[in-house]
């Protein structure tokens, strides 16, 4: 099975700002990342291919990756970013596929973490933008905080036709160990089937300096029940995961989560789910 990291990012301050890492907490990735930083910690973890995703609300951002997609034989996916409330967004979407690196295009994602309307997800205007790209044949990420889950339960029973990838496990507080009411949200939301969920951004949830696996197990263990395994998959979050631990040790916590599980299983979570999930085309 052909092992996949389906969430990493990449960004040039040069090329285009990043106001969010103006933060002071942010300071020790407060610089230029590519896929080059990225190859080495890829290849000592074993992970063959990747999912490359948005970071900013910028159409451009997503030319620019899907570009680099294209001359990269790492990145097998692009979940990029589009005006869900515009009138042109279908035009948009073919543009985008029709442009260089556009049959790497999976998905979409919205910063609705920064939303202040937690039912943003229910507004008219967004059902329809995201009704266009279910019509596309791609997937909708789902970047979440707790509070909002109940507008993406909502949201993703009226839109069954649409296949949605639930981010970092919508941010539970693992910091403070708290488990409801996000675990009920959860398990809600994976009752429906049009739904996937990654196993990701869990230590930057945690205390950057002391979190343990143990402490990551009851969050994951959620997921994993919820969801089950072919609805599950990794991704590293790098490298915003590196405020909290290296790449390697990002891995090395999700391989001892999912320690338990059957190898085939293992290989959903490692792969399979997101071949699946996002119709990741790879030999």
């Amino acid at each position: 099975m052909v092992r996949i990291d389906a969430h990493h990012h990449v960004w040039h301050l040069d090329r285009r700002p990043q106001p969010w890492l103006a933060e002071p907490r942010m300071a020790p990735i407060r610089r230029s990342f590519s896929l080059d930083d990225l190859a080495e910690p890829v290849a000592e973890a074993g992970i063959d291919r990747t999912v490359l995703v948005q970071v900013l609300a910028d159409a451009d951002e997503t030319a620019e990756f899907l570009a680099l997609a294209a001359g990269s034989s790492l990145v097998a996916g692009v979940v990029g970013w589009v005006d869900l409330t515009a009138d042109s967004i279908r035009d948009t979407l073919a543009a985008l596929r029709a442009a260089p690196g556009g049959e790497r295009l999976v998905g979409f994602r919205h910063l609705v973490q920064a939303e202040a309307d937690p039912a943003w997800l229910n507004r008219a205007e967004v059902r329809r933008g995201l009704r266009a790209v279910g019509d596309a044949g791609l997937c909708y990420d789902l970047l979440t905080l707790a509070h909002q889950l109940p507008s993406a339960i909502d949201t993703v029973r009226a839109l069954p036709e649409v296949t949605f990838v639930l981010d970092h496990l919508s941010k539970p507080s693992i910091a403070t160990g708290e488990l409801q009411p996000w675990a009920a949200w959860l398990r809600e939301l994976a009752a429906e089937p049009n739904v996937y969920c990654k196993l990701s951004g869990m230590v930057t949830e945690a205390d950057w300096r002391a979190w343990t696996v143990p402490a990551l197990r009851p969050y994951a263990e959620t997921a994993l029940e919820a969801f089950g395994t072919r609805r599950v998959m990794f991704g590293s979050d790098w490298p915003v995961c590196l405020l909290a631990g290296s790449y390697a040790e990002v891995v090395a916590a999700a391989e001892e989560l999912t320690a338990g599980l059957s190898r085939p299983e293992q290989d959903q979570v490692f792969g399979g789910t997101a071949v699946r999930a996002y119709r990741l085309d790879l030999p």
